[in-house]
């Protein structure tokens, strides 16, 4: 399969979950992918599972919160490959807390990794498409949550809307020279992030009856989605948002 050959891939995230998948996909469709996440060990098992596929896969440490970071991601990715041809933003954390008790530190870590890691690393890559004439794809992970509120999830539901606007915005400015941005928002999905939510069985029940297709999503389940988005299937879309969760967002039962 070689429908991204030799297109240069960033997932940020890509150590576990969802990023994970995504990285392992494009992998297998040839493109040459860096494996961006803070987790070093569980980034270098996503770059070797690639490598091992006989894919391209190259694991850089990055803090997406910190700019100084980001651009040395990307300067690196630009001397390892010489382009950037898309860019997926997935890195994102969710610690489950009461809104009473969210404290200002948690706040803004939650902040500044979901949505200033998002404004950060979609800058520094358009900024390399634009000067190398690259009619690029800007891809973030959203989430359902962008749209309804969560009583131990407000740091996190207002990190997701931010991306909605962000994404409508970054395509908007960067439409002119060729760069599509959309975002794609999961439902539910068995992640590490919600492992232990998950674990609750009345909780695990509750999300499977109020979905039509009577299901949990799995990381691979929006590996799809994304693909569609940084393909030339989508180039005529831009500042869209996809849901990509097993109906449940429209069952209000």
């Amino acid at each position: 399969m070689d429908r991204f050959k030799d297109k240069v891939v960033i997932v940020t995230g890509a150590g576990r979950g969802i990023g994970r998948a995504i990285a392992l996909g494009f992998g297998n469709q040839g493109a040459k992918v860096i494996v961006a996440d803070i987790r070093d060990k569980q980034g270098q098992e996503t770059s070797k599972l690639i490598n091992q596929a006989g894919g391209k896969g190259l694991y850089i440490h990055t803090d997406v919160s910190n700019k100084s970071k980001v651009d040395a991601m990307v300067v690196k990715t630009v001397e390892t490959f010489g382009a950037i041809d898309v860019l997926v933003n997935d890195a994102g954390i969710c610690p489950f807390k009461d809104f009473l008790d969210i404290p200002e530190e948690m706040w803004d870590h939650v902040l500044e990794v979901n949505l200033k890691g998002v404004f950060l690393c979609s800058q520094a890559a358009a900024k390399v498409m634009i000067k190398k004439g690259i009619q690029g794809k800007i891809i973030s992970v959203g989430s359902i949550s962008s749209v309804v509120g969560g009583a131990q999830q407000a740091h996190y539901c207002s990190t997701k809307a931010g991306i909605n606007l962000l994404t409508a915005s970054m395509a908007i400015a960067l439409g002119p020279h060729g760069i599509t941005c959309n975002a794609v928002l999961p439902g539910p999905i068995e992640t590490d992030i919600n492992k232990e939510d998950l674990a609750n069985e009345t909780k695990r029940n509750y999300f499977i009856q109020r979905t039509p297709l009577r299901r949990i999503g799995q990381p691979q389940d929006v590996v799809g989605p994304i693909m569609f988005f940084a393909s030339q299937d989508a180039d005529w879309c831009t500042g869209s948002t996809l849901v990509v969760d097993g109906g449940i967002l429209v069952n209000f039962q």
